[in-house]
C-alpha cells in the first residue's frame, strides 16, 4: 500500500509525522518518500513535484544530518527553497551566492 505523508494539525510542528510513521514500523527512507514522491504521485502532481530534477518546482528543504541515519534531524530544517527562492538559510551563507 502506498502511504503519503500528511497532517492536519494546522499551526505547529508538522515534522512529528515522521516520528509517528517510523515508530509504527516505517523505515526512515520510506517516511521521506511518503512526504515527497508518494505524496506527489497520490496528488496527481508527480510530473511537477516530489523529486529534484530539471523542469520541476524548486521546493527543497535541507537538514544538517543524514535524515535516513538520524530521522530526528528532520525536526531541524536549516534551509528552505520554494519556487527557486531561498526563504531560510541558517549556517549556509554560500548557498545564497
Amino acid at each position: 500500500m502506498k502511504i503519503a505523508y500528511g497532517t492536519d494539525i494546522g499551526e505547529g510542528d508538522h515534522t512529528m509525522e515522521f516520528a509517528l510513521l517510523i515508530a509504527n514500523g516505517m523505515k526512515p527512507l520510506d517516511a521521506v518518500l511518503a512526504a515527497t514522491r508518494n505524496a506527489a504521485d497520490l496528488l496527481g502532481r508527480a510530473d511537477k513535484v516530489g523529486s529534484i530534477q530539471p523542469g520541476r518546482f524548486a521546493d527543497i528543504v535541507a537538514v544538517t544530518a543524514d535524515p535516513i541515519a538520524r530521522p530526528e534531524a528532520l525536526r531541524h530544517v536549516t534551509f528552505v527553497m520554494k519556487g527557486g527562492v531561498v526563504y531560510r538559510s541558517e549556517g549556509h551563507p554560500t548557498v545564497l551566492e
